[in-house]
């Protein structure tokens, strides 16, 4: 269900499969990239979905101070990677599970795939995002804003406002503008349906997608075709003659625009709609049955690490949960500031996600 497709997944190219990220030597000074990860072993693996990148000097960092070298088992979005670990539970293809997001943490801890661990450094961390802080089965690792973002040169050139709100997105002078990702497939779609919930109620959601609809959105698949094919705004868009000027992506895809440009402009040519955003948090694991537990702990501490989360913003495009981690200045100078993103409690998500999707499919897609 889960797709994690952001605009810096796709300009870092990661590749599907197992990528070796470190092979620095260990404590001995000892190449140590090719062994298995077991008892005593000197690799510790951990499963990502496709959007997990790292510096190398940072991993390098992390072999330096404990020994143990990093290798990501890539396994397509979180939610087909998350599945696969919940089809082996208990005899897990790596060491510590990335990804995980509080739209599916629920579906993690009921299937119990996780050994609990506290790691080191948590009091960092806000309590507000530290979703297990009780049992410590998973440790936040960073946030994200789910929003529509927005064609600056379109809305210019008609010279029309951008919508800002989710009440915009159904007003006519939007009408066939905005393209979002299916909710049954998509993360950032299901967050934008997740946002409506927390926006308009139980009772109030169903009928603001039957607006939406009447209004002329678009939906596809996943996050790639809705940014990189359909949005007008964006570098894919524009070689692909996107028409939507509206799109269900990231607060921090203005700033990836900028980054990832050749040349680089001097303003984002996307702008956000802050007020249709929906907040998503990132979790890790320690597998149960993992082979090295000890560096799968060891992993963990540096994961939540100033290091570490310092390094993360532009090789994921998300936001650090650390206080003491600093934000980069493209961050801020591109990027905009979310102060008001929606959330729904996990709990609330656990019990009717499953008939949340359904209801959408049947209003929305027929």
């Amino acid at each position: 269900m889960r797709s994690t497709k952001r605009l810096a997944a796709g300009a870092v190219a990661a590749a599907l499969g197992v990528t070796t990220l470190a092979a620095c030597g260990g404590s001995d000074g000892k190449k140590t990239s090719g062994e298995a990860s077991g008892s005593g072993s000197k690799t510790v693996t951990l499963v990502s979905h496709d959007s997990f990148n790292a510096s190398d000097p940072v991993l390098k960092a992390f072999t330096a101070q404990t020994g143990y070298t990093v290798k990501v088992l890539k396994s397509g979005d979180a939610g087909a990677a998350l599945n696969q670990e919940i089809l082996t539970k208990g005899s897990p293809r790596g060491d510590v599970f990335f990804g995980v997001d509080n739209t599916l943490l629920s579906r993690a801890l009921d299937n119990g795939i996780f050994t609990p661990y506290e790691a080191k450094g948590l009091d960092r961390i806000p309590a507000d995002v530290q979703l297990d802080k009780d049992k410590h089965r998973v440790t936040p690792i960073d946030t994200g804003d789910i929003c529509v973002n927005y064609d600056k040169k379109y809305f210019a050139d008609k010279k029309l406002s951008p919508p800002q709100t989710f009440d915009d997105l159904i007003k006519p002078e939007y009408k066939d503008l905005l393209v979002t990702e299916n909710v049954a497939t998509s993360s950032p779609g299901l967050g934008f349906m997740l946002g409506s919930v927390a926006k308009y109620g139980d009772d109030g959601w169903q009928d603001y997608w039957k607006k939406l609809k009447a209004n002329g959105v678009k939906v596809v698949d996943g996050w790639e075709q809705a940014y990189n094919t359909d949005f007008s705004g964006s570098a894919g868009g524009k070689k692909a003659k996107g028409d939507r000027p509206l799109v269900v992506s990231y607060a921090s895809s203005p700033p990836a625009e900028v980054i990832y440009a050749d040349p680089r402009p001097t303003e984002a040519p996307t702008g956000v709609a802050t007020g249709t955003c929906f907040r998503q948090t990132e979790f890790a694991g320690l597998l149960k049955g993992a082979k090295n537990e000890a560096g799968g702990k060891a992993l963990l501490d540096f994961l939540i690490s100033k290091k570490f989360q310092e390094d993360m913003p532009l090789q994921m495009f998300v936001d650090p949960v650390a206080k003491d981690a600093a934000v980069p200045p493209e961050f801020t100078k591109f990027g905009a500031k979310i102060t008001d993103s929606a959330t729904v409690a996990p709990d609330k998500i656990a019990k009717n996600r499953d008939q949340w999707v359904k209801t959408w499919s049947s209003l929305v897609l027929k």
